[in-house]
């Protein structure tokens, strides 16, 4: 794809989800300023849907709480129509909340945003979006990305389905999936090729992501292999035990490809 043929922000077509008139005025004038004239809205999930069955857009921007449901659930409704399932997802919402984000954040959106947020956070947000959807600029130039070879863990699928578009775009093909550490570990001592690199979660079943890289880099006894963490967790204690189990880099949920694709090269340069 050439530069002319690229996607640009103000190319994008936004369904716009707020149910108080007056955010819904803010968030349209933050998304003109970025020259977007594509915006339709909705304020309630019922007419949500209504739009997304009847045409599709490029993103879709909800707020959490609608009067009709929450965003988790419009999330769990738009991914059973086929033509919607795979568009992108951004929340702007003052909820704080861990246990209330984190099913978001494991719905594998592209950026969650505060209110009220900032105009660069908004712009960066919508960013992730052009890689998202058009990923050719993110790919890795420098490297035969085709022979890397990635072990990606994480016990929720869409998460893993992320991860994997995410790499996808950057050219790397060779993918596995585990759905826990302990699937993890199984896959990787007995692969006969071996692994270039591993993405892993934190909190899974069985086997968390702390423990399985403890297990890669003791038990296995390999200190060389690059291992990425994908988190949401906050706690300083335990992100800290993360780092002291020999993680490479570590990652919030939803992360920016860019950012992923920075540590990507630095990491690889090492193998």
């Amino acid at each position: 794809m050439t530069e002319n043929t690229r996607i640009h922000i103000s190319d994008l077509s936004i369904l716009l989800i707020e149910p108080s008139r007056t955010q819904l005025k803010v968030i349209k004038n933050h998304l003109t300023e970025e020259g977007i004239v594509n915006i339709d809205c909705a304020n309630s999930g019922k007419e949500a849907l209504g739009a997304i069955s009847a045409y599709q857009s490029d993103l879709i921007i909800s707020s959490m709480y609608l009067a009709d449901m929450t965003a988790v659930d419009l999330i769990g409704k738009i991914k059973t129509i086929d033509k919607a399932k795979k568009t992108p997802f951004m929340l702007i919402s003052s909820e704080v909340r861990l246990s209330a984000l984190e099913p978001i954040r494991q719905a594998g959106v592209v950026a969650i945003l505060p209110k009220p947020f900032n105009h660069d956070d908004l712009k960066r947000a919508l960013r992730t979006t052009i890689e998202y959807i058009d990923p050719s600029e993110l790919m890795l130039e420098s490297f035969e990305v085709e022979d890397i070879r990635v072990l990606v863990v994480d016990d929720s699928l869409t998460a893993r389905k992320h991860i994997m578009r995410v790499l996808n775009g950057m050219g790397i093909i060779q993918i596995t999936q585990a759905e826990n550490g302990r699937d993890g570990i199984d896959i990787f001592s007995q692969s006969e090729r071996g692994f270039d690199l591993i993405v892993t979660d934190l909190n899974m079943p069985e086997m968390d992501g702390i423990e399985l890289t403890e297990t890669i880099r003791r038990e296995l006894d390999n200190p060389y292999i690059p291992i990425l963490m994908v988190t949401s967790e906050h706690n300083q204690a335990r992100l800290n035990n993360v780092h002291q189990a020999g993680i490479t880099g570590i990652f919030d949920k939803p992360f920016d490809p860019h950012t992923v694709k920075e540590v990507l090269k630095r990491v690889l340069d090492e193998i």
